[in-house]
């Protein structure tokens, strides 16, 4: 018997960072299987899932650019260094028994879908794992901005943000341990404070089409199946208000 879940349809913004080690270049198999684990358990609830991945563990665009290169160019290296996150996510997926499709923005037929949104939806209505590569195939956007893209084109009903600390807070809480954490955040906090949640293009959209934002711990086990069931709260909740997440839950009952 199935667990009750909270969220039908989920898209999971996973940063390229989260398949490394801390500190450590490349990709790390260990926590790519991690990753895995976490997703087959979350989907065993029958919440269909979309994954978006950075490639920050490989390329960082904006970085390449200061180092001199065009700003397009190293924004094209980094969309394929999600692909390689991508791949190797798929790969381990499958080795666990999970049907995945893998869609990327830039066409490369010989190891993935070009992306379309019809397509990506009959893949989910058929017990896939949709991982998404490639952002949305264009400079000067962010993978953040990809996640609240497609989430708004795929009707997710959330929008699930990996990170390694267990929310969003007032400073950096590795380096001042005095940082506050958030319980709650209304998009426009998040903007007016500079609040390091997601770009600004990213947040707006999320406001501009009501889509909360649960910023989470991927490191902590069961982090994904506490987001998407929803009967504890888990790190920052980002909407229009704060009664966003009790008004779901009385609906779900």
């Amino acid at each position: 018997m199935r667990r009750k879940k909270k969220y039908k349809r989920v898209l999971l913004k996973l940063s390229g960072e989260a398949f490394g080690k801390e500190g450590a270049f490349g990709l790390d198999i260990k926590e790519t299987r991690h990753i895995a684990e976490e997703i087959k358990e979350a989907h065993s609830l029958g919440t269909e899932i979309v994954v978006v991945v950075g490639g920050g563990n490989f390329i960082r665009g904006h970085e390449l650019h200061k180092a001199g290169l065009t700003r397009a160019v190293s924004d094209y290296m980094g969309m394929l260094g999600t692909v390689i996150n991508a791949l190797a996510l798929q790969d381990v997926l499958e080795e666990m028994g999970m049907n995945t499709r893998l869609q990327t923005a830039i066409e490369m037929r010989e190891v993935a879908e070009p992306y379309i949104r019809r397509k990506c939806l009959s893949h989910l209505e058929k017990n896939c794992v949709v991982i998404l590569g490639a952002g949305l195939g264009s400079p000067l956007l962010t993978t953040d901005t990809t996640a609240a893209q497609r989430a708004t084109e795929i009707g997710a009903e959330v929008l699930l943000k990996a990170t390694k600390v267990d929310g969003v807070f007032s400073a950096d809480p590795e380096k001042d341990p005095k940082a506050k954490k958030y319980d709650f955040l209304s998009y426009l906090d998040v903007l007016t404070q500079h609040l390091k949640v997601m770009d600004a293009t990213a947040i707006t959209s999320c406001m501009d089409n009501d889509l909360p934002i649960i910023v989470f711990n991927l490191k902590k086990r069961g982090n994904i199946v506490k987001a998407i069931r929803g009967d504890e709260k888990i790190g920052t909740l980002v909407a229009v208000t704060s009664s966003t997440r009790r008004r779901e839950n009385i609906d779900a009952r």
